[in-house]
């Protein structure tokens, strides 16, 4: 998606040649105009698939997930990263590592939200390692639903990720994806 990777060039700063920091327009600020794009970007890319329900986690994910949602119609649940005292019903639970906060997250998501016999699409902010979209996908199988695809809005090629999804027999479509970082630079892959 030219216009997500135009913004990255623009605003997208790269630490220690490790991490995107895209806070600016992505996962703080939020540009409404672009989130609005990556949504009908996302929707097109899976507007056959027969998505009932779009999953993903909070917080980044939740605006991207949004949008996509309002594009196909369907409902949008996201995982919760901490049990709220108010959920006191049965959840699925999953397991989490997260690259950036270099931490475990126990995410949840209340069964009544996530019924049975659904396609699911499966939407985040960032693929790297593939932890979050594979927890993900666990929750979503554990309520006996199947996943038709995770939509990545970036997606760092050089780490297992996508590697690791799409061994798993996930379908899986970036926007963008990043080959490597390179003197605090992003070089991404060629469409």
């Amino acid at each position: 998606m030219e216009l997500l990777k135009q913004r990255i060039r623009e605003e997208g700063i790269v630490l220690n040649n490790r991490v995107l920091k895209v806070d600016g327009f992505l996962n703080h600020q939020i540009d409404p105009q672009l989130f609005k794009a990556i949504g009908k970007e996302i929707a097109d890319r899976y507007r056959d698939a027969g998505v009932q329900r779009i999953v993903t986690i909070e917080a980044s994910g939740i605006a991207l997930a949004l949008m996509a949602a309002l594009e196909l119609d369907v409902p949008l649940v996201f995982a919760r990263k901490k049990k709220s005292i108010l959920m006191v019903d049965d959840v699925y639970h999953s397991v989490v590592y997260s690259y950036t906060k270099e931490e475990n997250y126990d995410i949840t998501i209340s069964k009544k939200f996530l019924p049975a016999g659904e396609k699911v699409l499966i939407i985040d902010d960032f693929l790297a390692s593939g932890e979050a979209a594979m927890g993900l996908a666990k929750l979503v199988k554990d309520a006996g639903d199947e996943v038709v695809g995770m939509a990545i809005a970036i997606e760092k090629s050089f780490q297992p990720g996508r590697e690791r999804l799409e061994n798993a027999g996930f379908r899986v479509e970036s926007l963008v994806r990043i080959k490597e970082f390179k003197d605090n630079e992003c070089i991404f892959l060629e469409d």
